[in-house]
């Protein structure tokens, strides 16, 4: 656990969580991760409004994105307005049940037992002043790894959206 800057240091939730990851387990990560990509088109199913987790597409370029946006609209003389989430522990909060039933309706048929096989049966333990915690189950995609994004990313990528609302048709 590393405090984190400027919080209470006798909060737990002022702590953030370190894991550390096998090295193979990483190579084998990133070897998957590029068979997917290699595999699957990405434009069909992440939309292009969302940035986030992604090569090529930066805070500064989702600012543009929504700058351009905001000043359509304003030329236009039309309404604008903006919602924007921040979901605390939000890796955490993915449901397994959910993103493997994502994974049987993205991805090729040949990733799902070494996706399931992935995100079953992981536990962690915590250390502290020399001391460790008892295992727990581990829920959520794993922080800190290479497939966590992207599985982050396909658990969200259908969240609902409105064409009356969403900033590509305002153009």
């Amino acid at each position: 656990m590393i405090q984190k800057p400027g919080k209470n240091r006798t909060d737990i939730a002022s702590h953030r969580p370190i894991r550390l990851l096998p090295i193979l387990s990483k190579i084998l990560e990133k070897l998957l991760l590029k068979r997917i990509f290699r595999d699957t088109n990405r434009q069909e199913w992440i939309p292009s409004h969302k940035f986030g987790f992604r090569k090529a597409h930066s805070t500064i370029q989702q600012c543009h994105r929504i700058t351009d946006t905001i000043n359509k609209a304003f030329e236009e003389h039309k309404h604008c307005s903006a919602v924007f989430l921040n979901k605390s522990q939000a890796f955490d909060k993915v449901w397994h049940q959910r993103l493997i039933y994502k994974i049987k309706q993205t991805l090729p048929a040949k990733y799902l037992n070494i996706l399931k096989s992935y995100l079953s049966d992981r536990y962690f333990s915590v250390s502290l002043n020399n001391k460790t915690s008892s295992l727990l189950p581990l829920s959520g995609v794993p922080q800190g790894s290479i497939l966590g994004p992207f599985l982050y990313t396909l658990y969200t990528a259908d969240l609902p959206q409105s064409k009356k609302n969403n900033p590509q048709h305002l153009r």
